[in-house]
């Protein structure tokens, strides 16, 4: 059987693709609604409950919460697009901290040289909260 932090990496996976998907097919509030449920379920198997929990709600990112959660909620009630642009911006500004990370990992990994000068700008630019 698999571990679940394996399964959660699958289940936000298929989150992920759920939600692109729905993108593709003009903002299809299904298929959107169906990825960001398994988004947030395979993150909760990935890293815990509790873990997930205290992420989303620190004091410092409370407004990003509010707004990732009721772009989700709104997307549910059939309002894909103003849900999706929400959830955009909760995810940006909940996430903000790990793209210097992401930045730095992607410009180590790949050794093309435009795209490496790019993410070590893009990393170098960026600030740690």
């Amino acid at each position: 059987s698999l571990p679940i932090a394996e399964t959660g990496v699958g289940t936000t996976g298929f989150g992920i693709f759920f939600i692109l998907f729905g993108i593709l097919l003009y903002f299809d509030s299904v298929l959107l609604a169906f990825g960001n449920l398994l988004f947030l379920t395979g993150l909760s198997l990935i890293i815990g409950l509790r873990k997930t929990f205290s992420f989303f709600f620190q004091r410092h990112k409370l407004k990003g919460t509010s707004f990732f959660l009721g772009g989700v909620v709104i997307v549910l009630l059939h309002r894909p697009l103003l849900g999706m642009l929400l959830e955009t911006y909760g995810f940006f500004s909940l996430f903000r901290g790990f793209f210097p990370v992401v930045f730095g990992f992607l410009g180590n990994a790949f050794n093309i040289p435009f795209l490496s000068a790019l993410f070590r700008r893009l990393q170098g630019t960026s600030s740690m909260v």
